[in-house]
């Protein structure tokens, strides 16, 4: 039943969009024999939406859930604009990472990880990622 857990679905990009993820994903795991991971995984998924609209409001973005290698993988890819400088793209990264503290504690708290990194797209946006074992 775990495995054959992979969707993906567009978020129109409100701030709305963190209760609608986290809906989604806790029923997703209910469904698919997961519920020991609602909890860390319906925070991460809200987590990285909220920090897309932060930095991108108003923008749609893309929610993958899927288990993986024995592990439940959370990814949202934003719209996030390239910046001029790669300097600028540095602050840029520092500072959401740092927005992301609540994300990092409950990860960590599961034995996850997280991170983030530019989405290797021709239209650039950002891809942050939730990583939560069993």
């Amino acid at each position: 039943m775990v495995d054959n857990l992979s969707y993906s679905f567009a978020l129109p990009g409100g701030a709305f969009c963190a209760g609608l993820a986290r809906g989604t994903v806790g029923d997703l795991l209910d469904r698919h024999g997961l519920a020991e991971l609602r909890e860390p995984a319906v925070l991460a998924a809200s987590e990285l939406v909220a920090s897309a609209y932060r930095f991108t409001p108003d923008r749609e973005m893309l929610l993958r859930v899927h288990w993986q290698f024995d592990a439940l993988r959370v990814v949202l890819y934003d719209r996030h604009p390239t910046h001029g400088s790669a300097e600028r793209s540095e602050r840029c990264r520092e500072r959401r990472s740092e927005s992301m503290w609540l994300l990092a504690a409950a990860v960590a708290t599961h034995g996850g990880d997280w991170g983030l990194a530019p989405a290797l797209t021709p239209s650039g946006g950002c891809k942050t990622w939730a990583l939560l074992h069993r």
